[in-house]
């Protein structure tokens, strides 16, 4: 089964996309859960004591962008590079 590189691109980065607005969301609403959450992700890394939350509406679009553009890329490369080894 090959991969059609574009629109493995577009599920990664629509993935990518909710992800991030849920997580969004999620901060908004909890942010004690989500940096109890994310310290566990991380380790047990004190994030406290790194930064403090940033919910600006332009931090916002700039990761929405930055994250789900990222993602496509990623899914790009995937599906040429899955391609590629199926062929072998």
């Amino acid at each position: 089964m090959k991969h059609e590189p574009n629109a493995t691109a577009n599920a990664a980065a629509v993935t990518v996309a909710v992800v991030y607005i849920v997580c969004r969301v999620a901060i908004v609403l909890f942010p004690d859960l989500v940096m109890t959450i994310a310290q566990a992700w991380f380790h047990g890394l004190e994030l406290s004591k790194v930064s403090g939350w940033n919910l600006s509406l332009g931090s916002f679009i700039l990761g929405l962008v930055t994250s789900s553009g990222g993602a496509w890329l990623v899914g790009y490369l995937f599906a040429n590079a899955y391609n590629y080894f199926v062929k072998k």
